[in-house]
């Protein structure tokens, strides 16, 4: 039988790439509507409290536009749309929820345990695109890419950039610690071993695979990583537990001259200690890819550092991660019209 299928994209995960995915997946013969929303040309809501969407995060929807668009359908794909508690009880024929991203943190998901609504994800959506981004990252601090590329717009030329106390290194003659083993993690570690770093990974929840021990990865405490490391790149979660937990006490601890690199999250950082750590010196300089509030205010301090390289949160943003995604989600949806078992239910 013919089901109704709504599809909230935006101009990043684009409502014809899951509706393209999800007729290849599913066939043709099932009615789709569409909307899609200005994200990222304008910019999510990033964990504000608004009134009936507590506890949702990143974000982006007007909710009473959200709810006469999902109407009557059963099945619903999107990717920032929020759906709070008070959404889905004005939803009762909802009963599926496709969400193509990794962390379905703009749904209610206790909510929709408790009216028996099946929520779905893609973990990993981006993975490769994040550990390609961050070897860019860590090699143009490492290799001084960025300080010559901003010297050369302002018509200096840095020859003494070839000095040898002061070119940059190579990483196969470095120490590179990577914070977290997820997803992302996993993928950063090998293409670090192709590269011939020395690699220390920190994660308490997780072991390291028989291939990356047999290749001389090292599983160590955070201290330990903290203070061998020349490079720190950071790919844990938010959770209480590590939100700031990269504070002073671990800057401080970081190799006098290391780099830090943050294309995770920003709430796991304490900004001001950062700061601190880069003007006095203490760190050789920084990436960082996400902040805690996005956009950052223009008089934030940190961009205005000579030794930070910073970019839109954009690490995740390819081609691949929107066709994926919109694959995975199709399959999603493919397999409960066929009353399969859901493949990542979250």
């Amino acid at each position: 039988m013919a089901s109704e299928i709504t599809i909230i994209g935006d101009r990043f995960m684009m409502a014809d790439a899951f509706s393209d995915a999800i007729e290849k997946a599913c066939g043709g013969e099932h009615r789709i509507r569409s909307l899609e929303f200005p994200w990222p040309d304008e910019p999510m809501e990033h964990g504000y409290a608004k009134p009936g969407l507590d506890g949702l995060k990143e974000y982006m929807g007007d909710p009473d536009e959200v709810v006469r668009f999902i109407g009557e359908s059963e099945i619903f794909v999107t990717h920032l749309a929020p759906l709070s508690d008070d959404m889905m009880a004005q939803l009762p024929n909802l009963k599926f929820v496709a969400v193509s991203r990794g962390g379905p943190v703009n749904i209610d998901m206790e909510a929709a345990r408790k009216r028996d609504i099946r929520v779905v994800n893609v973990p990993g959506r981006n993975a490769s695109a994040v550990a390609e981004f961050t070897i860019g990252a860590i090699l143009a601090e490492t290799r001084l890419i960025r300080v010559g590329h901003e010297a050369l717009r302002k018509g200096e030329w840095r020859g003494d950039l070839y000095r040898a106390d002061r070119t940059g290194r190579e990483l196969n003659e470095m120490t590179v610690g990577v914070i977290g083993y997820g997803n992302i993690g996993t993928r950063v570690v090998p293409l670090l071993r192709a590269f011939g770093s020395r690699v220390l990974v920190c994660d308490p929840y997780v072991q390291l695979s028989a291939e990356d021990l047999k290749a001389g990865v090292e599983q160590v405490d955070l201290p330990t990583l903290l203070e061998q490391s020349d490079v720190v790149t950071l790919h844990a979660r938010v959770t209480p537990e590590t939100t700031r937990f990269i504070d002073a006490g671990a800057f401080v601890r970081m190799k006098p001259g290391s780099l830090f690199v943050n294309t995770a999250r920003g709430p796991m950082v304490d900004y001001d200690a950062l700061y601190d750590a880069l003007v006095s010196g203490h760190l050789g300089g920084a990436m960082l890819e996400t902040f805690a509030i996005e956009p950052p205010p223009e008089e934030w301090p940190l961009l205005q550092l000579p030794n930070v390289t910073l970019t839109p949160h954009i690490a995740g943003a390819s081609v691949r991660t929107v066709t994926y995604a919109a694959e995975q989600a199709a399959e999603e949806v493919r397999r409960f019209l066929s009353g399969k078992p859901p493949i990542n239910p979250c």
